[in-house]
């Protein structure tokens, strides 16, 4: 699970280990090393998690913006264990520095794109997009050779409508762009590439940010619903599309950590 040492990344690594799987977690912050933005959560936390779920966690430090250390990464596994059989890419360092209303420059949330620099752009470029290219880019070999494989892009769903701030928003469509363009190359070799998007999820930095109202849903359901996918022999039917959470629940029957089922985000334009 790349970017997986907090918030859905970490969900997805838990929900695939109490499944039993052996889940190798990947991102930047560790106990031995650099953190993010200096806050606690580590990769270390997550593969314990793991192991307390049922699965087997095993941590790796990536970071997931270098071509080098991502194909450095995905050779290591396949070396260790001889096998890719899902990946997810949660990375997303684009609100880093952001405190629910500005980013790390001082610009608001939704500040019209003419009145503001293009370079934080390129930066949620680096964020998410470009990690998700470059992971993709790294384990597909191994999927084709196999004829078989999940990838999957979290991401957050941009069909409805405008998400509200043109760099946020655009960076999330070029995700899920990508789940479109590699579902159809990698489809004629029997490997499945989607998107998969959360809803509003109370991530550690989101229940900082309003822990009066924390948003309701928690990581471990969008790691249910992938866990749902990558039990599913048809799963190849949702090729290229991007798939809710919420929807996905009531379709596989899976709840939230509490026993509910929260229904898709909708925005309104």
């Amino acid at each position: 699970m790349a970017g997986a040492s907090r918030g859905v990344g970490r969900g997805l690594a838990r929900a695939l280990g109490e499944g039993g799987a052996t889940v190798i977690v990947t991102a930047r912050s560790s106990e031995t090393g650099p953190r993010t933005e200096m806050r606690s959560e580590a990769i270390e936390d997550t593969a314990r998690m793991v192991d307390l779920a049922g699965g087997r966690g095993h941590h790796y430090l990536c970071d997931h913006r270098s071509e080098r250390a991502t194909d450095e990464m995905i050779h290591w596994v396949l070396r260790r264990f001889g096998r890719i059989d899902v990946v997810a890419s949660a990375v997303w360092g684009g609100n880093e520095g952001f405190d629910g209303e500005r980013y790390a420059d001082g610009t608001a949330w939704g500040t019209p794109f003419w009145r503001r620099s293009a370079e934080p752009y390129l930066g949620l470029m680096q964020a998410g997009p470009v990690p998700a290219l470059l992971l993709a880019r790294a384990v597909a070999p191994a999927m084709v050779a196999a004829r078989s494989g999940l990838l999957a892009l979290v991401s957050f769903g941009t069909a409805d409508a405008y998400l509200g701030d043109v760099f946020y928003d655009s960076a999330k469509a070029a995700e899920n762009r990508l789940a479109l363009a590699f579902a159809r190359e990698l489809a004629p070799h029997g490997v499945t590439a989607l998107g998969l998007s959360p809803g509003a999820v109370a991530t550690e930095r989101a229940r900082e940010i309003d822990e009066q109202d924390p948003p309701g849903e928690t990581p471990l359901y969008a790691g249910r619903a992938l866990a749902a996918l990558a039990a599913d022999s048809g799963v190849s039917a949702f090729a290229g599309q991007v798939l809710h959470a919420g929807d996905l629940a009531r379709r596989y029957g899976f709840t939230d950590e509490d026993g509910t089922q929260p229904e898709r985000l909708r925005l309104a334009e």
